[in-house]
This record gives C-alpha cells, structure tokens and sequence, in this order.
C-alpha cells in the first residue's frame, strides 16, 4: 500500500528514525525545542506500532493547553507525516474505529475489477474545534486501507496518515491503553486568570485583558478613542518574546534620548562659554 501523508511536518528525533520495534518508548522528561519555556511540551507517553511495512507512534503530550495525541506515520521509503488528536476527540476516533473493522470484517475479498470509482468504502467525519477530520475506508489495487486527513477551517496544509485496515484493531486497542491510563479529558490552564489593566494616553484607552479559549491562554490589548476600537491579540506562549522585542526598543529609544539630551547639554554649555 502505497503511502498517502501529506509529507514531512517536522517529525524529528531519533526514536522516529532508530529501528526501535520493542513497542514502548517510555516516557521522557520535559523537552527543549528552543522555544520560550512556556511553549514546552512533555511527552507522557508513547507506543509504537509495526502494521506491515510502516511504523505508527501514538505520543501523549501535555503543554499549557492541555494534552493531547500526536500520531506519526513512517512509511517503508521513510516519508512521514502526522496529524494530532485532542484526548477528547481521541475517544471519539477510537469508536469509529471499532465500527470500520466490523465494517471490514463484513466485506469479501477484494476485487480488483470492480473497486468503488473514488476508492472510497465507508467514510465519517470528526470536528473538533477549528479541526475536521475526515475518515475514509479506501480500496485500491494493493489493498484496503483508512486514511485519515486532518484539516484546519481557518487554512493551512492538509495533514493525513494512510492505516492499513488490517491494523485498524490493534491500533484501537493501543489508542484505548492511554486513554485509559491519561484519562479523555483534553484539560488546559486551571489557574486563575490575571485581572484585566487599563492606562490612559492623551485621549486614548488602552486596555489589556486575559482570557482563554480552546487554543489556550491570550492577552487582548484594545486601544479605544472616541467611539472606535482596535484589538490584537497575543497568545501566551508568545508574551515573552513579546516582550523581550518590546524592552529592546524601550532600551533603543532610551539610549537614543540620552544621546540627544547629552548632545544638547554640550552645546548648551559651549554656547554659555562664549
């Protein structure tokens, strides 16, 4: 069966490239991508799965919005791809699952001379959020197979993963192991949120709001004069480097008013030595 991903999304490390067939990575401490630590993900756990000639890793991880499955697909020619399951839609996944193998279970052997004209033998579809997933029972002339392809309603590349069918099973029973043990709540930031802030300049409002939605924490920054409003809005895994950009101009500009009040000073000065 040929491999039907979307390409390479950026899987790396070495477990996803070492001929690792024992089944079981363990779990790993907090990881460093070079990002704000805030943006840190842990992997929980993870499984590994050989279903004929690909290699599927079914990875817990947890961030500051809650945690979440990541699945990657490596096919025989070491093309990758992946696509990512909240625990709730996870759940939801491992049930069509079930209902597709029995769907399989029921069908005769294949016929190469008469295949459906899209390929497709049974279909579902998941949303979640601004994500739909769309589940395809497929026949082709090297097989059967569930593809399934993750989208994003807002734009963005297609991400999908191509499970031959007679793995459908074994990979429900491994997605149905760690939803048992982590549980199907998606989670996410349980603290309390910071009080909003205002600060007037002249004759404008500046206001600086948090809040949280399924993507994560956010501030919102509004700036209101007369009866206009504008917003951005910032997430927070980003509010450091925010920031950080924010105090090099403040240290920029200060820098740049002491050059100019010393520059003054001195010709004040030799203009009253005259």
């Amino acid at each position: 069966m040929s491999d039907l991903g979307s390409g390479d999304e950026g899987i790396s490390g070495s477990k996803y490239n070492a001929n690792n067939m024992d089944g079981s990575l363990g779990r790993n401490d907090f990881e460093s991508s070079g990002k704000a630590s805030s943006a840190v993900e842990q992997e929980l756990a993870s499984k590994m799965l050989q279903i004929q000639s690909k290699r599927f890793y079914l990875d817990v991880k947890q961030n500051r919005r809650g945690r979440f499955i990541k699945v990657a697909e490596i096919g025989a020619d070491g093309r990758r791809s992946q696509i990512y399951l909240a625990l709730s839609t996870a759940v939801e996944f491992r049930d069509h699952l079930s209902s597709f193998s029995d769907y399989y279970a029921s069908l005769g052997p294949p016929n190469t001379d008469n295949l459906p004209e899209d390929g497709k033998l049974k279909s579902e579809m998941m949303i979640k959020d601004n994500r739909r997933y769309y589940l395809d029972l497929k026949e082709n002339a090297r097989g059967r197979f569930l593809r399934v392809s993750q989208t994003i309603t807002r734009g963005g590349p297609r991400s999908q993963i191509a499970l031959p069918a007679q793995g459908m099973i074994e990979f429900r029973d491994a997605l149905t192991d760690l939803l048992e043990e982590f549980g199907v709540n998606d989670g996410g930031f349980k603290g309390d949120l910071p009080e909003e802030r205002h600060m007037k300049v002249d004759n404008k409002n500046f206001y600086f709001d948090i809040g949280q939605n399924n993507r994560g924490v956010y501030m919102r920054i509004s700036e209101v004069k007369n009866n206009f409003r504008t917003s951005i809005t910032i997430p927070e895994k980003c509010w450091i480097r925010f920031r950080d950009i924010f105090n090099d101009y403040c240290d920029k500009m200060k820098k740049s008013s002491d050059s100019v009040t010393a520059e003054n000073n001195l010709t004040t000065t030799a203009n009253n030595l005259k």
